[in-house]
């Protein structure tokens, strides 16, 4: 099993900066893959980021590339997702997840990839 706890959310101002912090413990050897994703209101939850593990690829999703940075710290356990430039369309529930793939097959951003999740953190941009 893994935990996942998120920390970080707050209300912003559009323009604005956060950093999202995502720990990890319990039997980190089932997981190769960290990503982030988030859920709107009404929406579908989305992939917006992914880090492997070893070897540190990153993959992000379109709406966010440019502006989201993802990164870890391996020592720590720990993944972060900087977020500059927010929108107010960034608003919604962020989620971590960490699960165990093979790089090449396009699941980094999938909900499928991931087999555990935090609770979610609240990111709220206002206008």
């Amino acid at each position: 099993q893994v935990q996942l706890v998120e920390s970080g959310g707050g209300s912003v101002q559009a323009g604005g900066s956060l950093r999202l912090s995502c720990a990890a413990s319990g039997y980190t050897y089932s997981r190769n893959l960290m990503g982030w994703f988030r859920q709107a209101p009404g929406k579908e939850r989305e992939g917006i980021a992914a880090i492997y593990i070893s070897g540190g690829s990153t993959y992000y999703a379109d709406s966010v590339k440019g502006r989201f940075t993802i990164s870890q710290d391996n020592a720590k356990n720990t993944v972060y997702l900087q977020m500059n430039s927010l929108k107010p369309e960034d608003t919604a529930m962020y989620y971590c997840a960490a699960g165990f793939q093979s790089e090449g097959r396009a699941m980094e951003l999938k909900r499928l990839a991931y087999a555990y999740w935090g609770q979610g953190t609240q990111v709220t941009v206002s206008s």
